[in-house]
């Protein structure tokens, strides 16, 4: 498995990935080869810089379009509907390119077969690698040892993820007399006769993944001392289910998991950093996204009546109050009546406007500002009210952990999880704001806007 930024990630999807390109990249040499009389094209550095641009854009386009996502992209019909159409967007972006820049313009004779080439043997690559997905090739064997609901998420998690890397070889409970229910029946192994280590070797065992309800009275310790020194590794419930999703579980960690695990590292230096990224990319956005901000204003003032923006208090870094600011959305006083509440699903209080603005995040560009004063960040939890930040303190463990960061404009949890509007969902968006403000780094920030950037094309999440 690979670490990138805190989450593991099996070594064969990172190949996966660079062989991928290879293949992209072959198809447009071999393109070369047959169209072209001379040889020179070995030593064409240019052509090579050409080859690698159309590579790299075109891969880009596939990961847009959800096709390195195998939840998604694992059917033969839909892999080849979303490869065709990321050739389509592919092939647009490059003629703005080759407009713009005549010079890394490849040859129209030599694209055309490439393209061909591609769609043969991207789908013959694909279904290959499906194959290694479905018959769970080169996973990691682990056993689970315990029946609470951890252990059962951790299962549940890896069954529906076809290409997380693991395969789960046997469930031990913790409570072996009792119904394991949620588990099934062929993978529950009651120890008797055999001990950790023993029922490790005969299923070829890497990790054991302790989840106990409870870690008093009946744990393991000489045995899994037994197997660590055997060389199997040994990972706690909450630690491996961070690594395999990228969130923590806020009511299934005891006050030590905090106290005690990595992470959460912070300097002067990172401070700096972060804030010297926020101003630049902050002005950069606002200059080059002026001329869409003069619009909506337009159509927002065409549309209802009322003002262009829209102020609300949020609850920022370190539990400070301060006034947010978004282009309105809805119609003038919308809580006059409803008070404070979440935005529903066909909320009637939404402008026809602000149904588009909202549906692509535009609405939110007007806290550009509070980053470049510094109330906000581009990338951290969301803000909240202080109305419902007062009821989910007292409701969820963990909640003020939040307030440790400056509020983003964008998140991790605005990536992984769709528009929140009940404590439920607050929860499952505090366990991901939890792994950010645990992990956070330039890096991950970075692939925070990567994953915006994709969000709001497609729309995605909002209300």
């Amino acid at each position: 498995m690979l670490s990138i930024l805190r989450q593991y990630f099996p070594i064969r999807n990172m190949l996966f990935f660079f062989l991928e390109g290879c293949v992209i990249f072959s198809c447009f040499l071999l393109s070369t080869a047959i169209l072209t009389v001379s040889n020179s094209y070995w030593f064409d550095l240019m052509l090579i810089l050409r080859i690698f641009l159309i590579t790299a854009i075109l891969q880009t386009c596939l990961y847009y379009n959800d096709l390195y996502d195998f939840d998604i992209a694992s059917q033969i019909p839909e892999i080849i509907i979303r490869l065709l159409q990321s050739l389509g967007v592919a092939s647009i972006f490059l003629a703005g390119v080759y407009f713009l820049f005549p010079l890394v313009i490849i040859d129209q004779k030599i694209y055309i077969l490439s393209v061909c080439f591609l769609i043969f043997f991207i789908i013959f690559w694909r279904i290959g690698y499906l194959h290694i997905l479905n018959k769970g090739m080169f996973n990691h064997r682990i056993i689970i040892l315990g029946s609470s609901k951890l252990a059962k998420d951790i299962y549940k998690k890896i069954t529906r993820t076809i290409d997380c890397g693991y395969t789960v070889c046997a469930v031990i409970p913790d409570e072996p007399d009792k119904e394991t229910d949620r588990l099934p029946e062929n993978l529950v192994v009651k120890q008797k006769d055999k001990t950790l280590g023993e029922i490790s070797k005969i299923y070829g065992i890497n990790k054991i993944i302790v989840a106990f309800k409870e870690k008093r009275g009946r744990f393991p310790t000489q045995e899994l001392i037994n197997c660590r020194t055997d060389g199997i590794d040994i990972i706690s419930g909450s630690a491996f289910y961070e690594m395999l999703t990228g969130k923590v579980l806020v009511r299934e960690i005891e006050p030590s998991w905090l106290i005690f695990s990595k992470g959460f590292h912070k300097s002067l230096f990172k401070a700096a950093m972060k804030r010297m990224q926020d101003i630049i990319l902050a002005s950069l956005l606002l200059i080059l996204l002026s001329p869409l901000l003069i619009i909506v204003a337009i159509l927002i003032k065409m549309d209802s009546k009322g003002p262009v923006f829209f102020a609300q208090d949020r609850v920022g870094g370190g539990k400070k109050e301060y006034m947010m600011h978004k282009f309105r959305s809805m119609v003038q006083d919308a809580e006059k009546l409803t008070g404070p509440v979440w935005a529903g699903n066909n909320d009637n209080r939404i402008t026809r406007v602000g149904r588009v603005i909202r549906k692509y995040r535009i609405d939110e560009l007007p806290q550009l500002w509070e980053v470049l004063r510094g109330t906000m960040s581009l990338v951290g939890p969301r803000p909240e009210r202080k109305f419902f930040t007062d009821q989910l303190e007292k409701q969820i463990p963990f909640y003020a952990q939040r307030f440790n960061v400056k509020p983003g404009l964008t998140g991790w949890a605005q990536v992984c999880y769709d528009y929140g509007a009940t404590v439920e969902d607050a929860v499952e968006k505090l366990n991901y704001d939890l792994f950010y403000i645990k992990n956070m780094s330039f890096a991950l920030d970075m692939v925070i806007l990567l994953k915006t950037v994709k969000t709001v094309l497609f729309g995605k999440g909002a209300r």
